[in-house]
């Protein structure tokens, strides 16, 4: 069974903002590029950024805005795994 859950405007925008940050940590922008691939699409987050975004979440060394788009990745994620 596929998800249907789609990258928001919110989520977007940070995405994007954060890929045009000089700043931004690489696994920002790993997120970002993800999040911004799902947009408007059918995909669904693939199990390796999947990991990734999991990791993100549980750990207290990364921004609101990191773990807002882990949420939205891994919300995105196949409802099987």
């Amino acid at each position: 069974m596929s998800n249907k859950k789609r990258s928001g405007p919110n989520t977007t925008g940070l995405a994007s903002k954060l890929l045009s940050d000089p700043k931004a940590s690489k696994i920002q922008k790993t997120l970002s590029g993800s999040v911004l691939a799902q947009a408007n699409t059918d995909k669904i987050t693939g199990a390796e950024i999947e990991d990734l975004a999991s990791k993100v979440l549980k750990s207290p060394k990364y921004n609101d805005d990191t773990k807002s788009l882990a949420g939205s990745l891994v919300s995105q994620s196949d409802i099987k795994r």
